[in-house]
C-alpha cells in the first residue's frame, strides 16, 4: 500500500470523527498490514486479482472484527484489493484443564473455567488468533 493509500484511509477515518478510537486505529494498521501482504502476493503471482482474504480471529486476539471489517473496506479503497472482501473464520476459545486431562472450548470468554468440571484454568490452548489463511485470486 503506498504512502498516499495510507494517508487516504487515515483521512477518510478522521473524516469520520466518531468513529476514531483507539481501536479503529488498532484494527486500520492491520488491515493495512494484510492488504500490502495481499498485494505483494498478487505482485508474486504476476499481477493476479485478489478477490478475498480469509482470516482467523480469536477473541483474546485483542482485535473488533466490526472495526477490522470496516477499517478493511476504508484501506482497500484506491488500491488493487479494492472490491475484495474480508472473510473472517471466529475461532473459540480453547483451554486445557488439568483436571479432565483435555482440551475444552469455553462457552464465554467471562468464565475460565472448565465446562465440564468447573476448575478454573489459565492454560489458553487457542482463542489468540489473528492470521492470515488464504488468499482467494482470480487469474
Amino acid at each position: 500500500m503506498s504512502d498516499e493509500n495510507k494517508a487516504q484511509a487515515f483521512l477518510l477515518i478522521t473524516h469520520h470523527s466518531s468513529l476514531i478510537t483507539p481501536s479503529v486505529m488498532h484494527e486500520l494498521s492491520i488491515a493495512m498490514s494484510m492488504i500490502e501482504m495481499a498485494s505483494e502476493e498478487a505482485a508474486r503471482r504476476g499481477g493476479v486479482q485478489v478477490s478475498a482474504i480469509h482470516l482467523r480471529l480469536g477473541p483474546l486476539s485483542g482485535v473488533v472484527r466490526e472495526a477490522l471489517l470496516f477499517s478493511y473496506e476504508v484501506a482497500c479503497d484506491g488500491t488493487p484489493l479494492e472490491g475484495s472482501r474480508l472473510v473472517i473464520e471466529e475461532v473459540p476459545v480453547v483451554v486445557y484443564c488439568t483436571v479432565c486431562l483435555g482440551e475444552r472450548t469455553l462457552a464465554s470468554v467471562q468464565r475460565f473455567c472448565c465446562p465440564d468440571c468447573g476448575t478454573p484454568t489459565s492454560q489458553v490452548v487457542g482463542g489468540k488468533e489473528l492470521e492470515v489463511v488464504a488468499l482467494e485470486i482470480e487469474q
